[in-house]
């Protein structure tokens, strides 16, 4: 397997992440069986919708070294690939507190229907980060100014709170694609300083691990004056999710020649990280919410193992045509991600009655529904990358 063949299973577990994403968040939690849920703050455990996100983080971080080596055989200087990867950080972060926001948003102070502006935040965000054809920059320019103006007049106008204690944009908890730039940020850097240094990698893993078992027991409350910026990855929780699909990318291109002996190393690494977690569970309930190391070293062990069995099927075996859609799903996964929200916004500001399978008589129902709701998504994806609709920061 040469070391700058596509892991076919990669981009298949990423859209499978993806599809699972859209799923759960879309289920109506009154209507469908506890574990596929998210499972409230202080419950010792973790349902379906726990585990999805962290095993899109875990492929987040097998994909950096991949696309660093790539920048670099196009002969990009490492200050070069730094600056885009502060660009890339920067736009999912504000992209992640652009979408955190829209729910926060008061219509009367605003001066505008909270789904209209997010409807037009949203084409905002698709103009600018849209991938051109090559060859139309003056095209692309011509239509990314209007929408850079247009995102910067929504910002003004944008408004929270109340008419007594109005309030603008919050950082908050970043969102899920600002937790994903900064878990992207600390895991490429990681990668530029060791890059394929295992031993030194594996050491930047356990220094997360630590800073969330700390941050956990309450000892880097001294910390705290830099935690409304850097929160994410003084916490730890993101960066070692993240670092630990970057530490089983480097076993892959390590053992290409070798399948066997990775699928068998990364197999018993997987259930060593899920041995921790149980062991952690000891002093650390299992919980996405708080983060809590449990929750993380569990979410890796599974993630770690799900993406063996996927590499058996798909790139041992080559077993891979169901893996379609997934794929297409896993090439674009920030359009992936971001179109079911834009439909969301144009169904609700329509008042169109769509979601009749929202419901608490028929779990099956809502379930079903959910999964074809998901999808569709990937369908309708794949489509507008047909007709060169693709994100790209």
């Amino acid at each position: 397997m040469a070391a700058s063949k596509r892991i076919l299973s990669i981009d298949v577990m990423r859209g499978i992440t993806l599809f699972l994403m859209l799923f759960v968040n879309d289920l109506y939690v009154d209507g469908v069986p506890e574990w596929l849920t998210h499972r409230p703050a202080d419950f010792d455990g973790m349902g379906l919708a726990d585990w999805v996100f962290p095993g899109f983080l875990f492929m987040v971080g097998m994909a950096v070294p991949f696309a660093v080596q790539n920048r670099l055989k196009k002969g990009d200087s490492i200050g070069r690939i730094l600056v885009h990867i502060f660009i890339r950080t920067f736009s999912l972060l504000l992209i992640g507190v652009l979408m955190l926001n829209s729910g926060r948003l008061n219509p009367a102070l605003t001066g505008m229907h909270k789904y209209l502006w997010a409807i037009l935040m949203y084409v905002c965000v698709f103009v600018i980060w849209n991938r051109y054809p090559e060859g139309n920059s003056s095209k692309a320019f011509a239509l990314k100014i209007p929408a850079v103006l247009c995102l910067m007049v929504l910002l003004v106008l944008f408004r929270s709170g109340t008419e007594e204690e109005p309030g603008w944009l919050i950082t908050g908890w970043w969102g899920i694609l600002g937790l994903i730039g900064w878990g992207y940020l600390a895991t490429s850097l990681t990668y530029l300083f060791a890059r394929d240094n295992l031993f030194v990698t594996t050491l930047i893993w356990m220094l997360f691990l630590m800073l969330n078992i700390f941050s956990q027991l309450g000892y880097l409350e001294f910390l705290d004056p830099v935690k409304p910026l850097f929160g994410i990855v003084l916490e730890g929780n993101v960066p070692l999710i993240v670092i630990s699909g970057l530490i089983i990318s480097l076993l892959l291109r390590r053992l290409k020649q070798f399948p066997d002996r990775f699928i068998l190393i990364t197999s018993i690494v997987g259930g060593l990280a899920i041995l921790l977690g149980f062991i952690l569970r000891n002093w650390f309930i299992i919980s996405k919410i708080k983060g809590t190391p449990s929750w993380g070293m569990l979410c890796i062990g599974i993630s770690i193992l799900v993406f063996v069995l996927l590499y058996v099927i798909i790139d041992k075996y080559h077993k891979s045509n169901w893996t379609f859609l997934f794929q297409q799903a896993g090439t674009n996964s920030l359009t992936t991600y971001l179109v079911p929200s834009v439909i969301y916004y144009i169904i609700w500001y329509a008042n169109i009655p769509l979601f009749v399978y929202k419901q608490s008589f028929s779990p099956l129902l809502a379930i079903i529904g959910s999964i074809v709701w998901a999808l569709l998504m990937l369908v309708l994806t794949m489509k507008l990358a047909k007709i060169k609709v693709q994100l790209r920061l």
